[in-house]
């Protein structure tokens, strides 16, 4: 706290030898020095309160900045869910849809309802071939 040098130190204790007297001298330097103890334990209690109450708000901000990082992960996950979910109630509308009118569903194998007259050479009634199975191989006699 205070810079005193060697010199105005033995100042001051010339000056309290005199004033106080050489009886009381030590019993007042050990009040000093119980009332100094006293001060700094102050101060130093002061100054870790101080440290907490600066760590507690560091720690506060802190707890903010994890909360709404969590939120937003939060958000961005309900997001993509609700987008998902869509998607799979579209799709099963879809095959919903598809199962219950036939007519609507591409066909990969033709029926025979389909319109095509087969001929017996293999042939449709336009004279194309029958996609599908090839014709028969004809018999020949032998």
């Amino acid at each position: 706290m205070f810079d005193v040098g060697f010199s105005e130190l033995m100042v001051i204790a010339v000056v309290a030898l005199i004033v106080i007297g050489p009886e009381r001298l030590p019993r007042v330097a050990r009040t000093l020095g119980h009332l100094f103890g006293r001060l700094q334990r102050y101060v130093n209690d002061v100054k870790a309160d101080i440290n907490r109450e600066i760590e507690l708000e560091e720690l506060r901000k802190f707890r903010s900045t994890v909360e709404d990082a969590a939120r937003g992960f939060e958000n961005t996950v309900n997001t993509t869910v609700s987008s998902v979910e869509g998607e799979v109630v579209k799709t099963g509308s879809e095959l919903n849809s598809l199962t219950q009118d036939p007519a609507a569903a591409p066909s990969a194998v033709p029926t025979p309802d389909s319109g095509a007259a087969s001929q017996p050479n293999g042939e449709t009634s336009g004279g194309e071939p029958q996609r599908g199975a090839p014709p028969p191989p004809e018999k020949t006699a032998v």
